[in-house]
């Protein structure tokens, strides 16, 4: 059957309800298979409605995106925001970097003046314990030395007396 009024002549001169079926049943099977993807093909309302459907999402993504981008300004005022106020406190730190470095040298010169003052007066301290020690010394030297003397000396003339 290769037209429509052929499939209409055969289904009227059928003779039985069964040979009919068996018809509508061929005409079904060859258009299947000159049409393979007919299962596929979708009406006018059921594009519209996926049509409709994209569109909503379409514009739910719009809104998302103007959200992020939203959220994406909001996000760079506050690095913009935490940028300036960590400059703030790293010029503040710098600062306060700078005074305890400034008081820690002051500390230190007024530190190391007081040593030099402090050996100072122990130098001059040690100065005069040492001539004080140098002047006992020779005093027991010379305490030592004069009898030594006298002995040597009177040792030497029993010796000349004595030869």
């Amino acid at each position: 059957m290769s037209s429509a009024v052929e499939f209409y002549e055969a289904l009227t001169s059928a003779p039985d309800d069964k040979t009919r079926a068996r018809l509508i049943a061929e005409a079904f099977e060859r258009l299947e298979e000159r049409y393979p993807h007919l299962p596929d093909l979708v009406t006018e309302g059921q594009l519209r409605e996926t049509e409709l459907r994209l569109q909503k999402e379409i514009e739910q993504v719009r809104k998302e995106i103007a959200q992020v981008r939203q959220e994406t300004v909001q996000i760079r005022a506050d690095l913009r925001e935490t940028e300036l106020r960590l400059q703030n406190e790293m010029a503040q730190i710098r600062s306060e970097l700078a005074r305890d470095i400034e008081l820690v040298r002051s500390d230190l010169s007024r530190d190391i003046e007081q040593v030099r003052l402090d050996l100072s007066v122990q130098i001059e301290r040690l100065r005069t314990e040492l001539k004080t020690d140098i002047g006992r010394v020779k005093l027991d030297i010379i305490k030592w030395i004069t009898p030594l003397m006298i002995a040597q000396i009177a040792a030497v003339a029993a010796l000349v007396k004595l030869l």
